[in-house]
């Protein structure tokens, strides 16, 4: 467990002191093939035209297929590669803890989380709606262009709690469970997800093994988030949301943890938006005589998922201390 410990913290001390990689990410290069494979197996020309099936079916199997092979591939690799560092001339502790911690790094985004916040608490304090859409814009997929001050500060909140589950614990998680292997497994999930995973005629039936695939393999650390979420802030109220609100929300995933989330920091979360100009309505979070969004409540997300990244690097630790 000294060894876990180790990587978590030096891939934490990474994303800190540098953030995420502004330059030749290799998720962006992941996505870019991704793109390809998707233009290759998402087309009734190209694949489905074989297949004497239903054509939902037919997309569903293309899906699964392009899926495979976008993920499966590099993660095979990415265990051989950890495999070749523990048995080759050169192993020692230090090049696995070397390795481990930068595809850690690469994977999480806590920094990057707490800058995208603050470029939406700074304009918002300041009354610049312009300015503060723009920031939220880029990190939401709701239409930005005409929403009022607690509607953006809805938004971010919503945000910061549901990639906090995301862009951090989840890679964590999947690196005590499977090593490597299983934080390139998750965040090659989590991306294809993003990319594949809309309710739209394109990717509709393509995207459902995406979206599910990434349902599943974030099912125990979405839990995980909310139960810390409330231990580190208000535990009651955290509690009841996550009981009565979480299974409410569309995301198996996203509900438990915002609204969890939500009820720590004591505000009032969700209602309804537009997306890609069409309103969808949702459910409510957090309690009902809570707090009206706001940027305080923006900065109150970010301390909370602040405090629980404090939190689970103490309990390793101390798991080490015991070991």
């Amino acid at each position: 467990m000294w060894f876990s410990f180790a990587v978590v913290l030096l891939a934490v001390v990474l994303d800190f002191h540098f953030s995420e990689m502004r330059r030749h990410h290799p998720l962006v290069y992941f996505g870019a093939i991704a793109t390809e494979i998707e233009k290759s197996f998402n087309s009734t020309k190209n694949f489905l035209k074989a297949w004497p099936i239903s054509n939902a079916a037919g997309k569903k199997l293309a899906g699964v297929l392009a899926w495979v092979l976008a993920v499966l591939p590099i993660t095979y690799l990415s265990f051989l590669l950890e495999q070749y560092i523990q048995v080759s001339g050169f192993y020692n502790e230090l090049s696995a803890l070397l390795y481990g911690a930068f595809i850690l790094y690469i994977a999480i985004g806590w920094r990057s989380l707490n800058s995208h916040a603050k470029a939406i608490i700074r304009p918002l304090k300041a009354g610049n709606l312009t300015a503060a859409r723009s920031a939220l814009a880029m990190i939401v997929s709701r239409d930005c262009d005409a929403l009022e001050q607690s509607q953006i500060a809805n938004a971010a909140t919503e945000s910061v709690l549901e990639n906090g589950a995301d862009a951090i614990f989840a890679a964590i998680f999947w690196f005590l469970v499977l090593g490597v292997p299983g934080i390139v497994l998750y965040r090659l999930a989590n991306t294809l997800d993003a990319m594949w995973g809309y309710k739209n005629q394109r990717y509709l039936h393509f995207g459902w093994a995406a979206a599910r695939i990434d349902d599943l393999l974030n099912y125990f650390p979405a839990r995980l988030t909310a139960l810390s979420y409330a231990l580190l802030g208000n535990s009651r109220s955290a509690l009841q949301c996550w009981k009565l609100q979480g299974l409410n929300w569309k995301s198996p995933n996203a509900g438990p943890v915002m609204a969890a989330g939500a009820g720590a920091i004591n505000v009032r979360l969700g209602g309804g938006s537009h997306y890609q100009g069409k309103w969808q309505e949702r459910p409510l979070l957090g309690p009902e005589s809570g707090n009206l969004p706001s940027a305080v409540a923006i900065d109150a997300a970010c301390s909370l998922v602040d405090r629980v990244l404090g939190l689970w690097l103490l309990l390793l630790l101390l798991v080490a201390l015991c070991w």
